[in-house]
């Protein structure tokens, strides 16, 4: 399997402060990866190294088989999308469409105007002047345009009300079927990423928690309730995640291989986000512990 990133203990540093730390993963080509963490967990730090925007302090990583920003013609493959979706707002939609082109080698006008499409009566409008939902769409068809085989995007609909989420949503999927390209796309709306992701990165206190297929987190973790104390009956090799309780009822997430003995409703499903909070928790749980 050929992978679109890969870092192999990788941290950096600010100061005195670990913004990332002994950071290693692999992020195949081809995938759709959902990035989800907690404010400060080192998300936008993340996909700042994977871009090349910051140089790391100990480890490595490479990106598309070379070192991040290695060359121009290397930084033409990546497009990123940050988190405050950065538009020149004195610049009109047709102006940004012209500075693109001029910008980027591998510029494909055709992919533009397909994705501008809901802002062709717009295009004398200033950026300044567009909603929350047309910026989306606007950078979202400028880094189309730039044919990227990676595409990263920190919290892009972060500010987005629910029906302009789910529109950015499905244009980026349609460009993800056109293009063929990975995506790295950072949220901290879960349920929206179980939608269009197939895997699945936590992140918390600048720590790697979970990584891995959406589809094989969701066949290995479970809820169990169970009378309070009572750990009995868990096949070997299980991990509890997360354990909560009460004077009458544990309540355990946990990860297993291998099926879990009982019925419901006292064996569980989880959803992903429900997966993603447990080892939110349980990084948190141990700082506080520290």
């Amino acid at each position: 399997m050929n992978h679109a990133v890969k870092a192999v203990g990788l941290g950096l540093r600010y100061g005195q402060r670990d913004a990332l730390t002994d950071c290693t993963l692999e992020i195949p080509e081809g995938s759709v990866v959902g990035l989800v963490g907690p404010n400060s967990a080192g998300k936008s730090t993340l996909l700042s190294l994977i871009c090349g925007l910051l140089e790391p302090s100990t480890g490595t990583i490479s990106v598309l088989g070379a070192r991040p920003g290695v060359s121009a013609a290397h930084l033409a493959r990546v497009g990123f999308v940050a988190q405050n979706i950065p538009l020149y707002d004195n610049l009109t939609v047709a102006e940004h469409l012209r500075l693109g082109a001029k910008l980027n080698p591998r510029w494909d006008q055709r992919l533009a105007d397909e994705h501008l499409q809901p802002l062709r009566g717009d295009l004398k409008r200033k950026a300044g002047q567009l909603s929350g939902g047309q910026r989306a769409q606007l950078a979202l068809a400028l880094v189309a345009a730039k044919r990227p085989e990676l595409l990263v995007l920190d919290e892009p609909v972060a500010a987005l009300d629910p029906l302009a989420r789910r529109q950015f949503l499905r244009r980026l999927m349609e460009l993800v079927a056109d293009l063929q390209a990975t995506v790295v796309l950072s949220s901290h709306l879960i349920s929206d990423l179980e939608r269009v992701c197939d895997q699945l990165i936590v992140l918390t206190r600048g720590r790697v928690q979970l990584a891995g297929p959406v589809e094989d987190i969701l066949t290995t973790h479970y809820r169990l309730l169970r009378p309070s104390g009572d750990p009995d009956g868990l096949p070997d090799g299980t991990e509890i995640i997360q354990a909560l309780h009460t004077d009458r009822q544990s309540t355990l997430t946990v990860r297993s291989t291998l099926p879990i003995p009982g019925a419901a409703p006292h064996v569980q499903r989880l959803d992903l986000e429900e997966v993603a909070l447990a080892y939110m928790g349980r990084a948190q749980g141990a700082d506080e512990q520290d």
